[in-house]
């Protein structure tokens, strides 16, 4: 198969168990259909035998209709560099980015697949979770740092958009053009811009193995994406600079005025302590802001690839070579 109508760009880390399982809910979804589809497992450098399952999997394959690919990272590079991989090497005229563990099902993806075909005027189908597993504090967290995220970046955000989307090649050559090292999907697509279609569903349960997103992951990608898509944070320091300043001298005034005025003695030991105690700690805090970005234009100087591949295999020829890492 040189070509697919449709890839399913497929990051896998320790998901040796849903493998199987989402190659058969694939093809239970294709009964009655026609169209090539292409699957590409990118193995993300797991610990758990997601890659041998992905190899023995490709070479006993014999659906006609599926074609079974795979590639596996020298080590972790993660989710961000997975998909990249998964996208530059797709085949298809349509893609689509899916999870491994079967809380995006495969028969949604391609519903969301006859959609965009239905709707030549737009080039995104993006998966919007109707109601979200996580409750309580995470999931409001989640939701609001969509409107952050908008709201900092001056990008057009869908809320509740997941990585689970369908679109066009032109899309995905948009999106590989790109040439950041530290990738965040969801600005890189609010970015690029093109039209999107919301598309309402609810994940199911994961149907094995246990996710690697807990909280802490969850608050660093948030940054991530805050850090890379927008300068908000560096004005807001230099906003609340600016309100020290003008705080600290109309204390001064006041202290003066008291003084000079009215003869009251200001003692501060305990007033001056705090206030050097709190405004060191803001520049160090400031400073660290800095340098959280100076740091991101450091490692984006070295060139460095974005993942390096360790080896590929398919289910329709001996293409099982190791193959270089990113190049651009």
């Amino acid at each position: 198969m040189s070509h697919a109508d449709l890839t399913l760009v497929v990051p896998a880390y320790n998901e040796r168990d849903n493998v199987r399982p989402f190659l058969d809910e694939l093809s239970r979804a294709l009964a009655g259909r026609d169209e090539r589809i292409e699957v590409l497992f990118v193995d993300d450098g797991g610990s758990d035998g997601t890659w041998d399952e992905v190899v023995a999997v490709a070479r006993s394959w014999d659906d006609g209709r599926v074609v079974v690919r795979g590639m596996s990272f020298s080590r972790n590079f993660g989710k961000e560099a997975a998909m990249l991989a998964g996208l530059e090497a797709a085949r298809g005229d349509c893609l689509c980015i899916i999870d491994a563990d079967l809380q995006q099902p495969p028969a949604v993806a391609l519903e969301m697949y006859d959609l965009l075909l239905a709707s030549p005027e737009y080039e995104c189908v993006a998966a919007c979770q109707r109601e979200r597993r996580q409750g309580g504090p995470v999931g409001a967290l989640s939701s609001a740092f969509y409107r952050l995220l908008g709201s900092a970046s001056g990008m057009e955000v869908l809320q509740d958009a997941s990585d689970f989307r369908v679109f066009r090649r032109c899309v995905a050559d948009a999106i590989v053009s790109l040439p950041e090292y530290h990738r965040f999907s969801k600005g890189l697509f609010a970015w690029v811009g093109f039209r999107t279609l919301p598309f309402p569903y609810v994940p199911e349960e994961r149907r094995a193995g246990k996710s690697a997103w807990g909280l802490r992951g969850l608050v660093s990608y948030a940054w991530e994406g805050i850090v890379s898509f927008s300068t908000a944070p560096l004005h807001a320091v230099l906003a609340f600079g600016i309100v020290c300043a003008v705080l600290a001298l109309a204390m001064l005034l006041v202290t003066v005025v008291k003084r000079v005025a009215l003869g009251v003695d200001t003692p501060g030991y305990a007033t001056i302590v705090t206030l050097i105690l709190f405004f060191g700690g803001a520049q160090l805090v400031a400073i660290g802001l800095v340098g959280e970005y100076v740091a991101r234009t450091y490692v984006q100087s070295k060139r460095r690839p974005v993942y390096l591949v360790r080896d590929s295999v398919s289910s329709e020829t001996s293409d099982d070579e190791p193959e270089g890492g990113e190049t651009r």
